[in-house]
């Protein structure tokens, strides 16, 4: 299936009951001027909100649901589904931090902790009954993340590049269809780098994970819908340490009493750094739910 700036216009036409349209918050550090997106108040805690409730939505209504997730994804499945009422089971490697998995149970869906990675929770969950929704490889979830850059170019149409942490690549792959011809920056921690590696090796490559945003970057292998898309945007790929990563998280808090977990600060990290091309950039704030 091929996807267009079309399909993300569908997708927040669908989803507009019930996500949030987040703010855009502009400001300046140290003389330079900032735009941050912030999709960390989302309903959920995450942008994965806006992707789980487009795949429910789209096509036929499913009896149950089943997803794997680091955490945040199987709080945007499990938010959505009880909105929608529809029965969900999320399956999360035993590294999953509590707090997202409390939050999982307290949404209403049956938590399942298996294996070690993402990748060991998603091959269990495909032998659950129930439609499986990829955290970040399947149409429907890429055009409902790609509602987070329609919503910046509309508030915002001097940006010229948008930037967003990356895991699997599926917020990336979304604003690559909605960023109507601004750049596309993805940013990922150095020891958590699908998206890098992949981009770099002109195929969708396994990577290890270590980092201290990996339970919402955690991915081993870029998503092949979103390699497709990023290539074709000819996407930025930057990388950061995890100290430039918790020092950007902590200067969010001190600054402008932003609380985010740590990838939602790989953007702003890569900001502090001067590594983000563009006169005008957004960076988004994807997610609070450490």
């Amino acid at each position: 299936m091929s996807l267009s700036s079309a399909d993300v216009t569908a997708a927040a036409t669908r989803i507009a009951p019930h996500v949030r349209r987040t703010p855009l918050f502009v400001t300046e550090l140290d003389g330079r001027p900032l735009l941050l997106k912030l999709e960390h108040l989302q309903r959920s805690g995450s942008f994965k909100m806006r992707g789980a409730t487009n795949a429910l939505l789209a096509g036929e209504r499913p009896d149950r649901v089943v997803t794997a997730s680091g955490g945040n994804h199987g709080l945007g499945v499990a938010t959505a589904a009880a909105r929608l009422g529809i029965p969900a089971t999320v399956f999360v490697p035993g590294s999953v931090p509590e707090a997202k998995a409390r939050r999982i149970e307290a949404a209403g869906a049956k938590l399942v902790r298996h294996g070690a990675t993402y990748a060991d929770a998603a091959a269990a969950a495909h032998a659950e009954p129930g439609r499986y929704l990829h955290a970040y490889d399947q149409p429907e979830v890429v055009a409902g993340q790609g509602t987070v850059a329609a919503e910046i170019v509309a508030a915002a149409p001097e940006v010229d590049a948008i930037v967003v942490a990356a895991g699997g690549g599926g917020l990336a792959a979304g604003t690559t269809l909605a960023a109507a011809g601004r750049r596309t920056v993805t940013v990922e921690p150095e020891h958590c780098r699908a998206v890098h590696a992949a981009l770099a090796a002109g195929a969708p490559v396994d990577v290890g994970i270590d980092s201290v945003a990996a339970s919402a970057l955690g991915a081993t292998r870029i998503g092949d819908l979103a390699f497709e898309l990023l290539t074709a945007a000819a996407a930025v790929a930057l990388l950061v340490s995890d100290a430039e990563i918790v020092a950007a998280r902590d200067l969010l808090w001190e600054e402008f009493r932003l609380r985010v977990e740590p990838a939602a600060a790989a953007p702003f990290a890569a900001w502090l750094a001067g590594r983000v091309p563009g006169e005008r950039p957004c960076l988004v704030l994807c997610g609070a739910n450490d």
